[in-house]
């Protein structure tokens, strides 16, 4: 089984920042692409920002700029740095990832179960 713990939620200023990290742990022997989803109140879960294991990213035009995404292979750890934060980034925040486990030839989809950002003066 895999887990992923996201962390880093927090109330914030309009203009401010917040790093989220999302780490993933179990019976992990390859994960592929570690993504970044938000959901706001009465909103559809959104994409924010995807990164695959060679280090390739994409970002969400409405974060373009402002986010930026990360990962330490060695850690099985994400990261969401967000700077210049606006109103409009409030939302539950939900760590994705591409995982095989140990044992198993094919990829599984994995989710955290999320962190609160608040930006709001």
């Amino acid at each position: 089984q895999v887990q992923l713990v996201e962390s880093g939620g927090d109330l914030v200023q309009p203009g401010g920042s917040l790093r989220l990290s999302c780490a993933a742990s179990g019976s992990i022997a390859n994960i592929d692409a570690m993504a970044w989803y938000r959901q706001a109140p009465g909103n559809l879960r959104e994409l924010v920002a995807t990164i695959v294991s060679a280090g390739s990213t994409n970002y969400a035009d409405s974060v373009k700029g402002r986010f930026t995404i990360s990962r330490d292979n060695a850690k099985n750890t994400v990261y969401l740095q967000m700077n210049s934060l606006k109103p409009e980034d409030t939302a539950v925040y939900y760590c994705n990832a591409l995982v095989r486990s140990i044992g198993s030839a094919s990829y599984n989809n994995y989710w955290g179960q999320g962190t609160q950002v608040t930006v709001s003066s």
